[in-house]
């Protein structure tokens, strides 16, 4: 998330580590450009992060990160 006290966004390679910590893989081939998807056997449907890796990420961006982080863990 955001850091309220700086305001500094998180980058999209840091969202893509979150995920792929807890078990989400990126699918071959399964985005366009710079769109890239992951997913998790517990997760309905998929998390698509846009922009390159060392891009800020959307606020959006990271409230999806973190809801599928949250929905997959026991």
């Amino acid at each position: 998330m955001v850091c309220l006290s700086c305001g500094v966004p998180k980058k999209v390679r840091e969202l893509m580590k979150e995920l792929q910590a807890v078990g989400f893989r990126q699918i071959p081939g399964g985005g366009k450009g710079s769109h890239r998807k992951f997913v998790h056997e517990r997760f309905a449907g998929a998390v698509t992060l846009s922009g390159a890796e060392g891009a800020d990420a959307k606020v959006y961006q990271e409230k999806q990160t973190k809801r599928a982080i949250e929905e997959v863990q026991p």
